[in-house]
């Protein structure tokens, strides 16, 4: 048999793994020895045509027809190229079998090297291929039986003790054409069906290959935009804290004192979320497995709220109808939406005098807005800025990616989100968010909308 061709397109990985086992057990301890030792498979097939033709060659022998006996001998040693050239192989092959026919046409398992090529060429060639190599090498055998039977070739049978029919002959020599065809057939259907399992599980290999691939960037994205938002939004709320602790410091060292507190509750909670988020990527980790699973935010949006409005936003919160649902990822979503629109407002918003936070949920569909009055700064990125743009520190963070993070997780849930000036000053995001279990992973381009505005894009 011709061994399966590896899949080396994919990586290894586990997947592989997995599959190469199942594989391999079902293939069973001589099948995954002769795979691996093909050279060892090519010798038994030879033996195999040696024991088929045997008894003709020893025939032809004790008749005198020493060249029947040497030509099939000599297809032996070709068969051994069958694996590295089995269309020339089966040319060779087909040729010695008609030259055996008509010196010996009734001698037994006629054309049996005709099964082993034929067999070779369907497993490496296409469908179409090998039906065309088996209709070349069978007909002229079909036709020479035609013609021993009824043309000028009649009269070859060999002189018997009994006496025959009339048409014995005929019979016989049609009899002995469909059975070369048929064994041909076989022979190739059989080619066929090995060349279609293996590129079966050839495609199942990829297939595994891909998943696994598409997992694994899959994950990457998140904890990239796991890492974004626990950054962006620290980084954002421990700079205010600090620049207001610095004021107030001198005025009121009691507030100044709070202030320091809230400074260090967001950078030990950054921390803690970091740990999370890089400890799946360290499954040796001596401090034991990282949670995988996503935090519990709705207790934690209180927590959230306050830390902006211990930062110097003046928030005003809503939440009109039943409570989140129990899933830890949507309200997850929820918290990192709300999350990166107020880190935004803190890092772009200026004379703010409200922020206003609403969650609203009417049966399964989720709305979170948040809107400000406040007057956007200039993008130090935008055309046209020049040096009358002076950005501040917390302006030389914008990436461009919150937007983006906030787009990806609202079509996990079907959702639209929406960031873009309201009227004249202030800025506004509306998000959507359907809580129905029904997770729409397509992407949807008309789904999310981003209108350009006097702010930056998130970041």
């Amino acid at each position: 048999m011709i061994d399966a061709v590896p899949v080396r397109d994919a990586p290894a990985g586990p997947a592989d793994a997995s599959l190469a086992e199942l594989t391999a057990r079902r293939r069973g301890r001589l099948r995954r020895y002769l795979l691996a030792n093909p050279r060892v498979m090519d010798v038994l097939v030879v033996l195999c045509y040696l024991v088929l033709v045997t008894p003709t060659a020893v025939e032809s022998v004790i008749h005198g027809d020493w060249p029947v006996a040497v030509l099939l001998a000599a297809a032996a040693p070709v068969l051994l190229f069958r694996r590295a050239y089995p269309v020339r192989v089966a040319a060779v092959v087909g040729a010695l079998e008609l030259a055996v026919t008509f010196l010996h046409p009734w001698g037994s398992n006629v054309s049996a090297g005709l099964w082993f090529s034929l067999y070779a060429v369907a497993v490496v060639r296409t469908r179409r291929f090998a039906l065309a190599a088996l209709a070349l090498t069978t007909a002229p055998l079909l036709l020479l039986y035609f013609l021993l039977a009824v043309g000028p070739l009649d009269g070859r049978l060999p002189d018997m003790a009994v006496r025959t029919p009339e048409n014995f002959q005929l019979l016989t020599g049609i009899a002995a054409g469909i059975g070369i065809a048929l064994s041909n057939v076989i022979a190739t259907g059989i080619g066929i069906s090995v060349r279609q399992r293996r590129e079966h599980e050839h495609e199942i290999a990829a297939w595994a290959a891909r998943a696994q691939q598409l997992g694994s960037v899959t994950e990457r994205n998140r904890i990239a935009r796991e890492m974004h938002d626990v950054v962006a939004h620290s980084l954002t709320v421990m700079i205010s804290l600090s620049d207001g602790a610095a004021v107030v410091v001198k005025k009121d060292p009691e507030r100044a004192a709070g202030v320091l507190a809230e400074l260090s509750r967001t950078g030990r909670t950054a921390l803690a979320d970091m740990r999370r988020v890089l400890g799946v990527l360290r499954e040796d980790a001596a401090t034991g497995h990282a949670p995988r699973e996503p935090l519990v935010a709705g207790g934690s949006l209180a927590k959230l709220l306050e830390g902006f409005r211990t930062a110097g936003l003046p928030l005003h919160y809503t939440h009109t109808g039943p409570s989140l649902p129990d899933d830890a990822a949507f309200q997850l979503t929820v918290y990192r939406i709300v999350q990166e629109s107020l880190t935004n407002v803190l890092r772009y918003g200026r004379a703010l005098s409200r922020v206003e936070v609403s969650i609203v949920r009417n049966g399964s569909r989720v709305t979170i807005e948040v809107l400000d009055d406040g007057r956007g700064t200039v993008d130090p990125g935008a055309p046209g800025t020049g040096a009358q743009a002076k950005p501040d520190a917390l302006d030389s963070f914008g990436t461009g990616h919150g937007i983006a993070g906030m787009r990806e997780r609202a079509r996990i849930y079907a959702g639209t989100v929406y960031a873009g000036r309201a009227g004249d000053r202030g800025w506004r995001v509306h998000a959507e968010l359907n809580c129905n279990g029904e997770n729409a992973m397509e992407s949807r381009g008309n789904n999310v909308r981003q209108h350009a505005g006097t702010r930056p894009a998130g970041g």
